[in-house]
Protein backbone atom coordinates (compact mmCIF):
# COMPACT_ATOMS: atom_id res chain seq x y z
CA UNK A 1 0.00 0.00 0.00
CA UNK A 2 1.05 3.33 -0.85
CA UNK A 3 -0.71 5.83 1.26
CA UNK A 4 1.01 8.83 -0.46
CA UNK A 5 -0.74 8.24 -3.93
CA UNK A 6 -3.99 7.28 -1.90
CA UNK A 7 -4.38 10.53 -0.52
CA UNK A 8 -3.62 11.99 -3.85
CA UNK A 9 -5.95 10.06 -5.28
CA UNK A 10 -8.44 10.71 -2.13
CA UNK A 11 -8.08 14.55 -3.19
CA UNK A 12 -9.00 14.02 -6.61
CA UNK A 13 -11.86 12.01 -5.94
CA UNK A 14 -13.29 14.81 -3.99
CA UNK A 15 -12.35 17.69 -5.61
CA UNK A 16 -14.28 16.20 -8.91
CA UNK A 17 -17.26 15.11 -6.57
CA UNK A 18 -17.56 18.96 -5.70
CA UNK A 19 -16.96 19.71 -9.20
CA UNK A 20 -20.00 18.02 -9.91
CA UNK A 21 -22.17 19.90 -7.40
CA UNK A 22 -21.17 22.90 -8.48
CA UNK A 23 -22.04 21.87 -12.17
CA UNK A 24 -25.16 20.95 -11.16
CA UNK A 25 -26.15 23.86 -9.57
CA UNK A 26 -24.44 26.36 -11.77
CA UNK A 27 -22.05 27.19 -10.14
CA UNK A 28 -19.62 25.86 -12.32
CA UNK A 29 -19.91 25.41 -16.34
CA UNK A 30 -21.53 22.03 -17.33
CA UNK A 31 -19.15 19.84 -19.06
CA UNK A 32 -16.03 20.86 -16.91
CA UNK A 33 -13.78 18.38 -16.12
CA UNK A 34 -10.72 18.68 -13.27
CA UNK A 35 -7.50 17.62 -13.23
CA UNK A 36 -4.24 18.99 -11.47
CA UNK A 37 -1.21 18.37 -9.25
CA UNK A 38 -1.22 17.07 -5.78
CA UNK A 39 1.89 18.22 -3.74
CA UNK A 40 2.99 17.82 -0.38
CA UNK A 41 3.86 21.95 0.49
CA UNK A 42 7.45 22.40 2.44
CA UNK A 43 5.58 24.86 4.75
CA UNK A 44 2.83 22.60 6.80
CA UNK A 45 1.00 25.89 7.56
CA UNK A 46 0.12 25.67 4.01
CA UNK A 47 -1.39 22.29 5.02
CA UNK A 48 -0.19 18.78 4.58
CA UNK A 49 -1.04 18.55 0.93
CA UNK A 50 -2.05 21.20 -1.99
CA UNK A 51 -3.75 20.97 -5.09
CA UNK A 52 -3.56 22.77 -7.96
CA UNK A 53 -7.00 21.94 -9.88
CA UNK A 54 -8.43 25.17 -9.86
CA UNK A 55 -5.38 26.63 -11.39
CA UNK A 56 -5.48 24.09 -14.17
CA UNK A 57 -8.68 24.98 -15.07
CA UNK A 58 -8.84 28.56 -15.04
CA UNK A 59 -8.51 29.08 -19.12
CA UNK A 60 -10.86 26.20 -19.78
CA UNK A 61 -14.04 27.41 -17.86
CA UNK A 62 -12.91 30.97 -18.61
CA UNK A 63 -12.58 31.84 -14.43
CA UNK A 64 -10.22 33.12 -11.99
CA UNK A 65 -7.91 30.08 -10.36
CA UNK A 66 -9.29 32.13 -6.86
CA UNK A 67 -12.78 31.78 -8.19
CA UNK A 68 -12.76 28.72 -9.11
CA UNK A 69 -10.95 27.60 -5.68
CA UNK A 70 -13.66 29.30 -3.77
CA UNK A 71 -16.54 27.27 -5.19
CA UNK A 72 -15.09 24.13 -5.42
CA UNK A 73 -14.24 24.22 -1.33
CA UNK A 74 -17.43 25.85 -0.73
CA UNK A 75 -18.78 21.41 -2.00
CA UNK A 76 -15.74 19.54 -0.54
CA UNK A 77 -17.10 16.93 1.58
CA UNK A 78 -14.73 16.09 3.96
CA UNK A 79 -16.43 13.71 6.51
CA UNK A 80 -14.74 10.49 7.05
CA UNK A 81 -11.87 11.12 4.77
CA UNK A 82 -8.36 11.46 5.33
CA UNK A 83 -8.52 15.31 5.66
CA UNK A 84 -9.91 17.40 9.00
CA UNK A 85 -10.10 20.80 6.88
CA UNK A 86 -9.50 22.87 3.60
CA UNK A 87 -8.63 26.12 2.78
CA UNK A 88 -7.32 28.53 -0.65
CA UNK A 89 -4.04 29.95 -0.75
CA UNK A 90 -2.59 31.88 -3.12
CA UNK A 91 -3.53 32.37 -6.38
CA UNK A 92 -6.03 29.34 -5.68
CA UNK A 93 -4.03 26.38 -4.41
CA UNK A 94 -6.48 24.16 -2.52
CA UNK A 95 -4.76 23.36 0.75
CA UNK A 96 -5.96 20.25 2.87
CA UNK A 97 -5.10 19.21 6.70
CA UNK A 98 -4.59 15.43 7.35
CA UNK A 99 -7.09 14.11 9.87
CA UNK A 100 -7.07 11.71 12.53
CA UNK A 101 -8.02 8.98 10.39
CA UNK A 102 -4.68 9.41 8.09
CA UNK A 103 -2.26 8.95 11.02
CA UNK A 104 -3.90 6.08 12.29
CA UNK A 105 -3.73 4.36 8.91
CA UNK A 106 -0.32 5.00 8.49
CA UNK A 107 0.16 3.16 12.18
CA UNK A 108 -2.05 0.33 11.28
CA UNK A 109 -0.54 -0.12 7.67
CA UNK A 110 3.06 -0.28 9.29
CA UNK A 111 1.88 -3.27 11.76
CA UNK A 112 0.10 -4.78 8.85
CA UNK A 113 2.97 -5.33 6.65
CA UNK A 114 5.90 -5.64 8.94
CA UNK A 115 8.94 -6.59 7.29
CA UNK A 116 6.75 -6.02 3.76
CA UNK A 117 6.20 -2.17 4.62
CA UNK A 118 7.44 -0.15 1.41
CA UNK A 119 6.68 -2.86 -0.79
CA UNK A 120 3.97 -1.64 -3.67
CA UNK A 121 3.38 -3.41 -7.15
CA UNK A 122 4.07 -1.42 -10.11
CA UNK A 123 6.51 -3.73 -11.59
CA UNK A 124 3.37 -6.37 -11.84
CA UNK A 125 5.95 -9.08 -11.91
CA UNK A 126 7.58 -7.91 -15.37
CA UNK A 127 11.46 -9.53 -15.67
CA UNK A 128 14.53 -6.90 -15.08
CA UNK A 129 18.01 -7.65 -15.47
CA UNK A 130 20.39 -5.30 -13.97
CA UNK A 131 23.76 -5.67 -14.98
CA UNK A 132 26.21 -4.25 -12.82
CA UNK A 133 29.95 -4.21 -11.85
CA UNK A 134 30.90 -6.50 -15.06
CA UNK A 135 34.89 -5.64 -14.00
CA UNK A 136 37.48 -6.47 -16.46
CA UNK A 137 38.79 -9.82 -14.94
CA UNK A 138 42.83 -9.08 -16.26
CA UNK A 139 42.90 -7.14 -12.73
CA UNK A 140 41.43 -6.22 -9.46
CA UNK A 141 38.35 -4.18 -9.13
CA UNK A 142 38.95 -0.53 -8.67
CA UNK A 143 36.81 2.11 -6.89
CA UNK A 144 34.37 2.78 -9.89
CA UNK A 145 33.66 -0.64 -9.84
CA UNK A 146 32.78 -0.12 -5.96
CA UNK A 147 30.79 2.62 -6.77
CA UNK A 148 28.51 1.05 -9.80
CA UNK A 149 28.29 -1.95 -7.22
CA UNK A 150 26.31 -0.14 -4.80
CA UNK A 151 24.45 1.76 -7.45
CA UNK A 152 23.43 -1.92 -9.08
CA UNK A 153 22.88 -4.07 -6.21
CA UNK A 154 20.60 -1.17 -4.45
CA UNK A 155 18.96 -0.76 -7.49
CA UNK A 156 17.93 -4.17 -8.18
CA UNK A 157 16.73 -4.45 -4.53
CA UNK A 158 14.65 -1.24 -4.66
CA UNK A 159 12.97 -2.48 -8.02
CA UNK A 160 12.38 -6.21 -6.34
CA UNK A 161 10.56 -3.73 -3.39
CA UNK A 162 8.30 -2.12 -6.51
CA UNK A 163 6.84 -5.73 -7.61
CA UNK A 164 9.66 -6.48 -10.62
CA UNK A 165 10.83 -9.74 -11.06
CA UNK A 166 14.70 -8.86 -10.62
CA UNK A 167 17.76 -10.68 -12.47
CA UNK A 168 21.53 -9.58 -11.30
CA UNK A 169 24.04 -10.22 -14.04
CA UNK A 170 27.84 -9.96 -14.32
CA UNK A 171 29.50 -9.36 -17.49
CA UNK A 172 33.16 -11.53 -17.69
CA UNK A 173 35.31 -9.96 -20.63
CA UNK A 174 37.13 -13.54 -21.10
CA UNK A 175 37.48 -13.07 -24.85
CA UNK A 176 39.17 -10.34 -27.20
CA UNK A 177 42.79 -8.78 -27.04
CA UNK A 178 42.42 -7.88 -23.36
CA UNK A 179 42.55 -11.25 -22.61
CA UNK A 180 45.35 -11.88 -25.04
CA UNK A 181 47.56 -9.12 -23.25
CA UNK A 182 46.42 -10.24 -19.64
CA UNK A 183 48.07 -13.97 -20.67
CA UNK A 184 51.29 -11.71 -22.37
CA UNK A 185 51.82 -10.25 -19.40
CA UNK A 186 51.78 -13.17 -17.15
CA UNK A 187 53.80 -14.70 -19.07
CA UNK A 188 56.39 -12.02 -19.17
CA UNK A 189 56.48 -11.89 -15.34
CA UNK A 190 56.93 -16.15 -15.46
CA UNK A 191 60.02 -15.78 -18.16
CA UNK A 192 61.22 -12.91 -16.04
CA UNK A 193 61.45 -15.20 -13.29
CA UNK A 194 63.15 -17.61 -14.67
CA UNK A 195 65.64 -15.77 -16.42
CA UNK A 196 66.09 -12.77 -14.87
CA UNK A 197 64.45 -9.37 -15.41
CA UNK A 198 66.93 -8.36 -17.53
CA UNK A 199 66.80 -11.34 -19.62
CA UNK A 200 63.15 -10.91 -20.96
CA UNK A 201 61.68 -7.79 -22.29
CA UNK A 202 58.17 -6.84 -20.39
CA UNK A 203 55.53 -5.86 -23.34
CA UNK A 204 54.99 -1.68 -23.43
CA UNK A 205 51.25 -2.33 -23.59
CA UNK A 206 51.31 -5.24 -20.87
CA UNK A 207 49.83 -5.12 -17.66
CA UNK A 208 51.89 -3.60 -15.30
CA UNK A 209 50.59 -4.29 -11.92
CA UNK A 210 51.12 -6.09 -8.88
CA UNK A 211 48.16 -8.46 -10.05
CA UNK A 212 50.26 -10.19 -12.56
CA UNK A 213 53.33 -10.19 -10.94
CA UNK A 214 51.42 -12.41 -7.99
CA UNK A 215 50.01 -14.56 -10.66
CA UNK A 216 53.06 -14.96 -12.28
CA UNK A 217 54.45 -16.10 -8.41
CA UNK A 218 51.93 -18.36 -8.16
CA UNK A 219 52.46 -20.35 -11.38
CA UNK A 220 56.21 -20.30 -10.62
CA UNK A 221 55.97 -21.65 -6.99
CA UNK A 222 53.78 -24.47 -8.58
CA UNK A 223 55.58 -25.38 -11.69
CA UNK A 224 59.52 -23.90 -11.47
CA UNK A 225 60.76 -23.14 -14.58
CA UNK A 226 59.37 -26.36 -16.47
CA UNK A 227 57.19 -23.86 -18.69
CA UNK A 228 59.55 -21.51 -20.21
CA UNK A 229 60.50 -24.91 -22.80
CA UNK A 230 56.76 -24.65 -24.09
CA UNK A 231 56.27 -22.68 -27.38
CA UNK A 232 55.29 -18.91 -26.23
CA UNK A 233 51.12 -19.55 -27.39
CA UNK A 234 51.26 -22.69 -25.65
CA UNK A 235 52.26 -20.98 -22.20
CA UNK A 236 50.13 -18.07 -22.61
CA UNK A 237 47.27 -20.20 -23.50
CA UNK A 238 47.87 -22.17 -20.14
CA UNK A 239 48.46 -18.66 -18.18
CA UNK A 240 44.56 -17.49 -19.45
CA UNK A 241 43.46 -20.62 -18.38
CA UNK A 242 44.87 -20.22 -14.90
CA UNK A 243 44.80 -16.63 -14.68
CA UNK A 244 41.07 -15.86 -15.18
CA UNK A 245 39.56 -18.37 -12.78
CA UNK A 246 41.55 -17.53 -10.70
CA UNK A 247 41.11 -13.32 -11.07
CA UNK A 248 37.31 -14.48 -10.98
CA UNK A 249 37.08 -16.25 -7.85
CA UNK A 250 38.91 -13.51 -6.26
CA UNK A 251 35.86 -11.13 -7.49
CA UNK A 252 33.69 -12.74 -6.44
CA UNK A 253 35.34 -13.38 -3.05
CA UNK A 254 35.74 -9.40 -2.57
CA UNK A 255 32.31 -8.73 -3.80
CA UNK A 256 30.48 -11.64 -1.38
CA UNK A 257 32.64 -9.80 1.22
CA UNK A 258 30.90 -6.15 -0.25
CA UNK A 259 27.51 -7.86 0.30
CA UNK A 260 27.11 -8.19 -3.43
CA UNK A 261 25.83 -11.52 -5.07
CA UNK A 262 24.75 -12.29 -8.75
CA UNK A 263 22.22 -14.36 -10.51
CA UNK A 264 24.52 -15.12 -13.06
CA UNK A 265 28.15 -14.86 -14.20
CA UNK A 266 28.15 -14.81 -18.06
CA UNK A 267 31.11 -14.99 -19.71
CA UNK A 268 32.01 -13.17 -23.33
CA UNK A 269 33.60 -16.28 -24.57
CA UNK A 270 29.91 -17.83 -24.27
CA UNK A 271 29.03 -15.73 -27.56
CA UNK A 272 31.69 -16.69 -29.47
CA UNK A 273 31.55 -20.34 -28.83
CA UNK A 274 27.80 -20.54 -30.34
CA UNK A 275 28.77 -18.41 -32.87
CA UNK A 276 26.52 -15.89 -31.49
CA UNK A 277 28.47 -13.10 -32.61
CA UNK A 278 28.86 -13.56 -35.96
CA UNK A 279 25.40 -14.42 -36.48
CA UNK A 280 24.54 -11.12 -34.89
CA UNK A 281 26.91 -9.15 -37.90
CA UNK A 282 25.16 -11.01 -40.39
CA UNK A 283 21.72 -10.22 -39.17
CA UNK A 284 23.17 -6.34 -39.75
CA UNK A 285 24.71 -7.15 -42.69
CA UNK A 286 21.39 -8.81 -44.17
CA UNK A 287 19.60 -5.85 -42.69
CA UNK A 288 22.00 -3.76 -45.04
CA UNK A 289 23.48 -1.90 -42.14
CA UNK A 290 27.13 -3.41 -42.73
CA UNK A 291 29.26 -2.07 -45.20
CA UNK A 292 33.24 -2.84 -45.77
CA UNK A 293 35.60 0.18 -45.93
CA UNK A 294 39.78 -0.86 -45.27
CA UNK A 295 39.21 -4.24 -45.01
CA UNK A 296 37.51 -4.03 -41.65
CA UNK A 297 33.63 -4.53 -41.40
CA UNK A 298 31.48 -0.78 -40.00
CA UNK A 299 27.76 -0.42 -38.97
CA UNK A 300 26.15 2.15 -40.37
CA UNK A 301 24.95 3.37 -36.85
CA UNK A 302 24.58 6.98 -37.97
CA UNK A 303 21.57 5.70 -40.03
CA UNK A 304 20.23 4.19 -36.41
CA UNK A 305 20.50 7.62 -35.12
CA UNK A 306 23.89 7.61 -33.62
CA UNK A 307 26.32 10.11 -34.15
CA UNK A 308 29.13 8.16 -35.70
CA UNK A 309 29.32 4.80 -37.56
CA UNK A 310 31.02 1.59 -35.19
CA UNK A 311 34.15 -0.83 -36.47
CA UNK A 312 32.35 -4.46 -36.00
CA UNK A 313 35.16 -7.01 -37.29
CA UNK A 314 38.79 -5.52 -37.89
CA UNK A 315 40.60 -6.11 -40.95
CA UNK A 316 42.73 -8.60 -38.84
CA UNK A 317 39.64 -10.97 -38.46
CA UNK A 318 38.97 -9.79 -34.72
CA UNK A 319 35.93 -8.38 -33.78
CA UNK A 320 35.38 -5.40 -31.92
CA UNK A 321 34.62 -4.66 -28.16
CA UNK A 322 31.36 -2.67 -29.83
CA UNK A 323 30.24 -5.98 -32.07
CA UNK A 324 30.28 -8.17 -29.03
CA UNK A 325 28.63 -5.85 -27.00
CA UNK A 326 25.84 -5.79 -29.73
CA UNK A 327 25.94 -9.47 -29.78
CA UNK A 328 25.32 -9.56 -25.52
CA UNK A 329 22.80 -7.15 -25.56
CA UNK A 330 20.77 -9.16 -27.96
CA UNK A 331 21.17 -12.11 -26.11
CA UNK A 332 19.84 -10.20 -23.01
CA UNK A 333 16.63 -8.90 -24.64
CA UNK A 334 15.79 -12.18 -26.48
CA UNK A 335 15.85 -14.07 -22.76
CA UNK A 336 12.69 -12.61 -22.54
CA UNK A 337 13.44 -9.67 -19.89
CA UNK A 338 10.76 -6.73 -19.90
CA UNK A 339 13.76 -4.44 -19.42
CA UNK A 340 17.70 -4.51 -19.46
CA UNK A 341 19.30 -2.00 -17.31
CA UNK A 342 23.22 -1.23 -17.61
CA UNK A 343 25.10 0.21 -15.18
CA UNK A 344 27.53 2.32 -16.29
CA UNK A 345 30.61 5.08 -15.44
CA UNK A 346 30.49 8.28 -17.15
CA UNK A 347 33.26 7.84 -19.47
CA UNK A 348 31.23 5.35 -21.13
CA UNK A 349 28.15 8.19 -21.83
CA UNK A 350 28.85 7.40 -25.30
CA UNK A 351 28.71 4.30 -25.64
CA UNK A 352 25.82 4.40 -24.62
CA UNK A 353 23.90 6.56 -26.11
CA UNK A 354 25.38 4.24 -29.39
CA UNK A 355 24.60 1.48 -28.32
CA UNK A 356 20.85 2.40 -27.80
CA UNK A 357 20.92 2.97 -31.17
CA UNK A 358 22.46 -0.14 -32.63
CA UNK A 359 20.11 -1.89 -30.53
CA UNK A 360 16.94 -0.22 -32.25
CA UNK A 361 17.74 -2.11 -35.72
CA UNK A 362 15.38 -4.02 -37.31
CA UNK A 363 17.60 -6.54 -38.84
CA UNK A 364 18.04 -7.73 -34.59
CA UNK A 365 14.62 -8.94 -33.84
CA UNK A 366 14.44 -7.52 -30.54
CA UNK A 367 13.08 -4.24 -29.23
CA UNK A 368 15.78 -1.89 -27.95
CA UNK A 369 13.16 0.60 -26.29
CA UNK A 370 13.63 -2.38 -23.50
CA UNK A 371 17.63 -1.04 -22.83
CA UNK A 372 18.19 1.34 -20.49
CA UNK A 373 21.08 2.86 -18.60
CA UNK A 374 21.91 3.95 -14.97
CA UNK A 375 25.52 6.16 -16.15
CA UNK A 376 26.99 7.24 -12.61
CA UNK A 377 30.01 9.75 -12.09
CA UNK A 378 33.50 9.63 -11.25
CA UNK A 379 34.75 8.85 -7.30
CA UNK A 380 36.88 11.14 -5.96
CA UNK A 381 38.60 9.67 -2.40
CA UNK A 382 39.77 11.97 0.00
CA UNK A 383 41.39 11.89 3.25
CA UNK A 384 41.81 15.23 5.79
CA UNK A 385 40.99 17.57 2.07
CA UNK A 386 43.79 15.87 -0.13
CA UNK A 387 42.93 13.22 -2.73
CA UNK A 388 43.72 9.50 -2.38
CA UNK A 389 44.94 7.21 -5.14
CA UNK A 390 46.68 4.81 -3.26
CA UNK A 391 46.02 2.54 -0.07
CA UNK A 392 48.09 2.97 3.10
CA UNK A 393 48.34 -0.97 3.86
CA UNK A 394 50.19 -1.79 0.27
CA UNK A 395 51.44 1.48 -1.03
CA UNK A 396 49.65 0.57 -4.38
CA UNK A 397 46.68 1.76 -6.52
CA UNK A 398 43.89 1.67 -4.36
CA UNK A 399 41.50 -1.43 -4.94
CA UNK A 400 37.60 -2.08 -3.72
CA UNK A 401 39.36 -4.41 -1.51
CA UNK A 402 41.69 -2.08 0.01
CA UNK A 403 39.58 0.00 0.68
CA UNK A 404 37.25 -2.55 2.79
CA UNK A 405 40.19 -2.93 4.30
CA UNK A 406 40.61 0.38 5.85
CA UNK A 407 36.53 1.29 6.00
CA UNK A 408 33.75 -0.44 6.65
CA UNK A 409 31.05 -2.55 4.37
CA UNK A 410 28.61 -0.34 6.07
CA UNK A 411 29.93 2.82 5.31
CA UNK A 412 31.15 1.96 2.06
CA UNK A 413 27.68 1.49 0.82
CA UNK A 414 26.17 4.04 2.39
CA UNK A 415 28.44 6.85 0.67
CA UNK A 416 29.04 5.22 -2.85
CA UNK A 417 24.89 4.85 -2.99
CA UNK A 418 24.41 9.10 -3.18
CA UNK A 419 22.86 10.81 -6.25
CA UNK A 420 24.37 8.79 -9.59
CA UNK A 421 24.57 11.47 -11.42
CA UNK A 422 26.82 13.83 -8.77
CA UNK A 423 30.14 13.52 -8.95
CA UNK A 424 31.31 11.95 -5.51
CA UNK A 425 33.46 13.22 -3.34
CA UNK A 426 34.10 10.04 -0.59
CA UNK A 427 35.24 11.72 2.42
CA UNK A 428 37.56 8.59 4.28
CA UNK A 429 37.85 10.59 7.72
CA UNK A 430 34.14 11.31 7.93
CA UNK A 431 33.10 7.71 6.90
CA UNK A 432 35.08 5.76 9.66
CA UNK A 433 33.78 9.09 12.14
CA UNK A 434 31.27 7.80 14.93
CA UNK A 435 29.52 10.92 15.49
CA UNK A 436 26.37 12.35 14.35
CA UNK A 437 27.99 13.78 11.57
CA UNK A 438 28.53 10.34 9.54
CA UNK A 439 25.39 9.62 7.85
CA UNK A 440 25.54 5.58 8.63
CA UNK A 441 26.76 5.87 11.89
CA UNK A 442 23.50 9.06 12.29
CA UNK A 443 21.02 6.43 11.25
CA UNK A 444 22.47 2.74 12.79
CA UNK A 445 22.58 4.61 15.99
CA UNK A 446 18.99 5.42 15.72
CA UNK A 447 18.19 2.44 15.34
CA UNK A 448 20.54 0.62 17.98
CA UNK A 449 18.86 3.76 20.46
CA UNK A 450 15.75 2.23 19.71
CA UNK A 451 16.20 -1.57 20.32
CA UNK A 452 17.78 -0.22 23.95
CA UNK A 453 14.88 1.80 24.59
CA UNK A 454 12.87 -1.39 24.03
CA UNK A 455 14.56 -3.70 25.86
CA UNK A 456 15.06 -1.46 29.13
CA UNK A 457 11.23 -0.86 28.80
CA UNK A 458 10.49 -4.61 28.55
CA UNK A 459 12.68 -5.29 31.79
CA UNK A 460 10.28 -2.87 33.55
CA UNK A 461 6.90 -4.61 32.01
CA UNK A 462 6.47 -2.72 28.89
CA UNK A 463 5.99 -4.64 25.45
CA UNK A 464 5.39 -2.86 22.35
CA UNK A 465 1.61 -2.75 22.10
CA UNK A 466 -0.50 -3.55 18.92
CA UNK A 467 -2.04 -0.94 17.34
CA UNK A 468 -5.16 -2.11 19.12
CA UNK A 469 -3.99 -1.86 22.40
CA UNK A 470 -3.13 1.74 22.30
CA UNK A 471 -4.51 5.40 21.84
CA UNK A 472 -3.58 7.08 19.12
CA UNK A 473 -5.19 10.27 19.94
CA UNK A 474 -2.33 10.79 22.18
CA UNK A 475 0.24 11.15 19.53
CA UNK A 476 -1.18 14.13 18.68
CA UNK A 477 1.90 16.85 19.06
CA UNK A 478 3.19 18.55 15.72
CA UNK A 479 7.00 16.53 16.30
CA UNK A 480 5.19 13.29 16.60
CA UNK A 481 2.72 13.95 13.35
CA UNK A 482 5.68 14.53 11.19
CA UNK A 483 7.55 11.66 12.26
CA UNK A 484 4.56 9.62 10.90
CA UNK A 485 4.92 11.56 8.04
CA UNK A 486 8.22 10.52 7.43
CA UNK A 487 7.13 6.94 8.15
CA UNK A 488 4.60 7.23 5.68
CA UNK A 489 6.67 8.09 3.01
CA UNK A 490 8.74 5.09 2.23
CA UNK A 491 6.36 2.96 -0.20
CA UNK A 492 6.15 6.31 -2.18
CA UNK A 493 9.75 6.66 -1.92
CA UNK A 494 10.41 3.19 -3.65
CA UNK A 495 8.24 4.18 -6.51
CA UNK A 496 10.04 7.06 -6.84
CA UNK A 497 13.51 5.34 -6.44
CA UNK A 498 12.45 2.85 -9.27
CA UNK A 499 11.28 5.01 -11.60
CA UNK A 500 14.06 7.31 -11.93
CA UNK A 501 16.64 4.61 -10.88
CA UNK A 502 17.86 6.72 -8.51
CA UNK A 503 18.63 4.28 -4.96
CA UNK A 504 20.40 7.55 -3.24
CA UNK A 505 16.44 8.58 -2.34
CA UNK A 506 16.49 5.43 -0.02
CA UNK A 507 19.99 7.11 1.87
CA UNK A 508 18.30 10.45 1.93
CA UNK A 509 15.19 9.35 3.16
CA UNK A 510 16.32 7.24 5.91
CA UNK A 511 18.87 9.76 7.01
CA UNK A 512 15.22 12.21 7.40
CA UNK A 513 13.99 9.47 9.81
CA UNK A 514 16.78 9.18 11.55
CA UNK A 515 16.95 13.16 12.25
CA UNK A 516 12.80 12.85 12.65
CA UNK A 517 13.29 10.17 15.65
CA UNK A 518 16.03 12.17 17.56
CA UNK A 519 14.08 15.24 17.43
CA UNK A 520 10.89 13.27 18.27
CA UNK A 521 13.00 11.11 21.49
CA UNK A 522 14.44 14.67 22.80
CA UNK A 523 10.88 16.61 22.64
CA UNK A 524 8.53 13.60 23.46
CA UNK A 525 9.23 11.63 26.94
CA UNK A 526 8.62 7.90 26.48
CA UNK A 527 10.29 6.59 30.27
CA UNK A 528 8.47 7.53 33.33
CA UNK A 529 5.06 8.75 31.11
CA UNK A 530 2.07 7.27 32.38
CA UNK A 531 1.34 4.01 30.92
CA UNK A 532 -1.32 4.76 28.20
CA UNK A 533 1.14 8.03 27.04
CA UNK A 534 4.18 5.82 27.29
CA UNK A 535 2.91 2.75 25.29
CA UNK A 536 1.51 5.04 22.37
CA UNK A 537 5.04 6.74 22.10
CA UNK A 538 6.96 3.21 22.34
CA UNK A 539 4.87 2.05 19.24
CA UNK A 540 5.42 4.77 17.40
CA UNK A 541 9.52 4.36 18.05
CA UNK A 542 9.09 0.38 16.97
CA UNK A 543 7.49 1.99 13.83
CA UNK A 544 10.81 3.84 13.38
CA UNK A 545 12.71 0.92 14.14
CA UNK A 546 11.34 -1.47 11.97
CA UNK A 547 11.32 0.97 9.11
CA UNK A 548 14.86 2.12 9.64
CA UNK A 549 15.49 -1.77 9.36
CA UNK A 550 13.58 -2.07 6.44
CA UNK A 551 15.47 0.78 4.48
CA UNK A 552 19.00 -0.40 5.75
CA UNK A 553 18.25 -3.88 4.46
CA UNK A 554 17.52 -2.14 1.03
CA UNK A 555 20.93 -0.67 1.26
CA UNK A 556 23.28 -3.64 2.08
CA UNK A 557 24.00 -2.20 6.01
CA UNK A 558 23.52 -3.97 8.99
CA UNK A 559 20.95 -2.65 11.54
CA UNK A 560 22.91 -3.05 14.77
CA UNK A 561 20.83 -3.62 17.91
CA UNK A 562 24.22 -1.94 20.36
CA UNK A 563 26.61 0.19 19.47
Amino acid sequence: MNIIENTRKQIDEIINKACEKARETGDLPAGALLSGSVEIPRDVTHGDYAATHAMAAAKMLKLSPRKIAEVLTSYLELEGSYFRDSSIAGPGFINFFLADKWYDEVIKNVEDMGADYGVINIGDGKKVMVEFVSANPTGPMTIGNARGGVLGDTLAAILGKAGYDVWREFYVNDAGNQVALFGKSIDARYMQLCLGEAHYTFPEDGYHGDDIRNLAELIFDAQGDALKQLAEDERIRKFIEFGLPYNTALMKAHLERYRIGFDEWFHESQLHERGYVAETIELLDKGGLIYEKDGALWLKNMELGADKDEVMRRANGFYTYYAVDIAYHRDKLERGFDRVIDVWGADHHGHALRMKASMSAPALGVDGSKLDFLIMQMVRLTRDGETVKVSKRTGKALTLNDLLDEISVDACRFFFNAKPDSHLEFDLGLAVRQDSENPVYYVQYAHARICSMIATLRAEGYDVPGFAQINTALLSSETEHELIKQISLLPEEIKLAARDYDPSRINKYVVELAARFHKFYSACRIKGEERELLLARLKLADMVRAVISICLEILGITAPEKM
